[in-house]
């Protein structure tokens, strides 16, 4: 009854906490019911049964631990674990031949049980290494030091007290599922290729090499009489060489794909001469670096605005991160926020940005570094299409102040914000100050009365005309036409350009227009000065 109440513990724990991979708790919990099987059948006097079950359970519990270091997983670099398992089978087999015989025990114990809880224990001391402070890793290997303990002493002591480290192994193994940090156990990982060390190869080779020297060896004394075992082995420590091979292949052509698709990106980024081939470079370049229905939505976000704010993290003092999860509603799918920021050129394109992806959370963790060298490599493209922008802009000024450098002319060309970027010398006449004062903006300039109807028409989209009163150095006010032009949507003016009139001491501003002009938009003071001014006459 433990190890059934174990085994549903952990398919309750599975579909509570929902964890990114399913397959190695599926795989604990039928190790745990073959466990259970075999105490069954043990009680029952069934000893071959019973085997075939606690053999069964190891071999559930080795796939589990290698679906949880696959690569992707919280073991990013199995290669090591692989390596060292390979060489324990080989040395197992060693010592199953030569110092354990025939009898398959030592003493009263059983030797392959205790050949396999040594193999589990060191997987599970190398899983939680790898993991550090995890209470779901620290219970898993207490339950493999549990059935280690009760392989060793119960067939010394039978009783139900040698047999204790198997309630351990259940409900140890039953608590790690139900709690919380299980999830942490199957999350993904951004894989790291292993250098290549030739100790590690050695140490393989050898591995590899066990099992047919000593089939070898006893074929020379005469009889085989542990063929079954060394032919277990063989295949073991094969399919782990296999295993090993095939996980190089997958990295190196991770890094091909990964090398090919940067490549194309940076030539088609650098051929990119606006914002929107630069969006269609990106796109490209996610489609071919990730795998197909891997990415359900790709947003290209120029503008922080466009960015989800409870995606933002706090920025310390530290460098800004170079992506960072938005956990969404759905566990099966999680956002991946890769900011447009260099942070060099933050003056040339200060709106930020982003490169936001949607998807399986496993292919956007494996190519997380990818995707933040590909936002990088856009994000210096957008800049230098910013920059180019603003030097056209810049020659553009200085062609305009050149030529209309002597003209009376008032004329003013600000941004979206209403800052000034340049202003003709006749402005600065027209206020009786020697010059501006840097980042000065137009609403500066007006009567604290005709701000907020300024600020109306600027925000309205197109054209159009206001009236408005400027304030002088000596106090005075000046009345003034403003006539602008919406231009923030070309590329080399990107603001507004603005004209101003001024109308003389004693003239009325409507005495300029056009009949059927609408004398509303005057300031206030203006309609009360010009009704002084005509009563008077």
């Amino acid at each position: 009854m433990l190890g059934i109440a174990s085994a549903g513990a952990i398919v309750h724990g599975v579909r509570r906490h929902r964890p990114a991979r399913v397959g190695p708790w599926l795989l604990l919990a039928g190790a745990i019911a073959a466990s259970t099987a075999g105490d069954v059948l043990t009680a029952l006097s069934r000893p071959g049964l019973a085997n075939i079950c606690f053999y069964a359970m190891f071999a559930l519990v080795t796939g589990c631990l290698l679906q949880l270091t696959r690569v992707g997983a919280i073991l990013v670099d199995r290669a090591r674990l692989i390596d060292l398992l390979a060489f324990a089978c080989s040395a197992s087999l060693v010592v199953w031949v030569f110092a354990v015989g025939d009898a398959s025990r030592i003493g009263q114990i059983w030797a392959a049980y205790i050949i396999g809880a040594l193999l589990l224990l060191a997987v599970v001391i190398r899983l939680l290494v790898a993991v550090g402070r995890n209470l779901s890793a620290v219970l898993l290997l207490i339950g493999a030091v549990g059935v280690l303990v009760s392989d060793i002493v119960h067939p010394l002591w039978p009783g139900r007290l040698s047999e204790s480290g198997f309630v351990v192994l259940y409900v140890a193994w039953g608590a790690a599922a139900l709690h919380p940090s299980m999830v942490r156990l199957t999350e993904p990982a951004t894989p790291r290729p292993s250098p290549w060390r030739v100790r590690w190869a050695m140490l393989l080779g050898v591995s590899v090499a066990t099992p047919p020297v000593v089939l070898l060896v006893e074929a020379v004394n005469g009889t085989v009489g542990d063929g079954v075992v060394i032919a277990v082995t063989g295949a073991l420590t094969l399919l782990l060489t296999i295993t090993r091979l095939a996980d190089s292949v997958t990295l190196n052509g991770r890094a091909l794909t990964r090398e090919r698709g940067l490549r194309q990106a940076s030539a088609a980024l650098v051929a990119a001469s606006d914002t929107a081939a630069v969006d269609k470079a990106v796109r490209d370049a996610v489609a071919e670096l990730m795998p197909p229905g891997a990415v359900i939505s790709a947003d290209f976000a120029t503008d922080d605005h466009r960015v989800p704010r409870p995606a933002a993290p706090c920025l310390g003092a530290g460098p800004p991160p170079r992506s960072w999860w938005v956990e969404g509603p759905d566990g099966g799918y999680a956002t991946l926020v890769c900011p447009l920021w260099l942070e060099p050129l933050t003056v040339a394109r200060p709106s930020g940005g982003a490169l936001i992806l949607v998807g399986r959370r496993e292919p956007l963790t494996a190519a997380r570094d990818t995707l933040e060298v590909l936002a990088g490599q856009a994000a210096l493209a957008l800049d230098r299409i910013c920059l180019v922008e603003a030097v056209g802009r810049r020659d553009s000024d200085l062609y305009l102040r050149a030529v209309i450098h002597d003209s009376a002319e008032i004329m003013v060309v600000i941004d979206e914000d209403r800052r000034i970027r340049y202003a003709t010398p006749s402005l600065r006449e027209l206020l009786g100050v020697d010059d501006l004062p840097p980042l000065a903006t137009l609403d500066e300039l007006v009567h604290p009365d005709d701000r907020s109807q300024l600020c109306q028409a600027f925000h309205d989209a197109g054209d159009g005309v206001v009236f408005c009163s400027l304030s002088r150095a000596d106090q005075s006010e000046v009345l003034v036409e403003i006539t602008y032009r919406d231009l923030r949507e070309d590329r080399l003016v990107q603001g507004f350009v603005v004209t101003m009139r001024d109308f003389p001491q004693g003239h009325e501003p409507n005495e300029r227009l056009r009949h059927g002009d609408n004398l509303d938009e005057l300031p206030a003071r203006a309609n009360r000065r010009s009704s002084r001014h005509k009563f008077c006459d």
